[in-house]
């Protein structure tokens, strides 16, 4: 397991954070990331390290973020209606790579060269996560709580069928859920009952709080098999930025 990485200049630190010890000369010493693994079942699994970034550094990279990407609110196509999408976004991609498309709308591939912060996180993602190799990322900006996505998998043939997608969070603190896909069956009932959301046992549903400066990575056939969702919370009243990296096939 990759230690932490220190990305851009230092700025002055305000005391140790909880977790870590003063090292010399009063700064704080960086603490070890700890990779925790939820084993989901199925070949599914998700890895979370919650102090994949330093405080500070994870700070610099949302100003830069937060100020410096193109952002935008699209209008999308969702269950045959046209809706503004709940929160900002930008799409950044290697050259030549399949064109990313999604409810009706096909976002601008920007080049990484035009953000170099990114080209850092990049590095850190792929220094924590041995023989992973990303070449495209999907930056959304949830100005508040009323912000959110919905419930769904990134599930495009574009990613291949086992994909590794890694998601960087910075700001603003949310939950992050995700629950088992309905089965087949449950698909079919027909009626009122298939009005309803299937009933999810406590096995099938899991919470994960996604702090400023963590790294959560789905593995395996969690994008086959579950579905993820940030939800509406009116208590998160100040802005959070999320990165997830992802490789399109070519």
């Amino acid at each position: 397991m990759a230690s932490r990485l220190r990305l851009g200049q230092r700025m002055p630190n305000p005391g140790p954070e909880l977790g870590e010890s003063k090292g010399g000369e009063g700064e704080a010493k960086k603490p070890e990331q700890r990779l925790e693994v939820t084993d989901l079942g199925g070949g599914s699994e998700v890895a979370h390290i919650r102090r994949f970034m330093d405080r500070e550094t994870a700070w610099e990279m949302f100003e830069q973020l937060d100020k410096g990407i193109p952002w935008t609110r699209p209008t999308i196509r969702v269950f045959g209606r046209s809706a503004v999408q709940p929160r900002d976004t930008c799409y950044v991609a290697d050259e030549g790579l399949t064109v990313l498309k999604y409810s009706g709308y096909q976002p601008h591939a920007h080049s990484w060269d035009e953000f170099p912060v990114l080209k850092d996180i990049l590095k850190a993602v792929h220094e924590a996560i041995p023989g992973s190799y990303f070449n495209s990322v999907v930056l959304n900006r949830y100005k508040a709580g009323l912000d959110y996505v919905s419930w769904h998998a990134d599930d495009e043939p574009l990613y291949g069928p086992t994909p590794e997608i890694a998601s960087v969070t910075f700001g603003c603190e949310r939950e992050f859920l995700l629950r088992k896909k309905p089965t087949k069956s449950a698909n079919s009932v027909s009626g009122e009952a298939a009005q309803k959301r299937p009933k999810i046992s406590a096995g099938q549903q899991h919470s994960f709080l996604l702090k400023h400066g963590s790294l959560l990575v789905m593995r395996g056939y969690t994008q086959r098999d579950w579905q993820h969702a940030v939800p509406k919370r009116a208590k998160a009243a100040s802005p959070r930025i999320n990165l997830t990296f992802r490789r399109v096939l070519s």
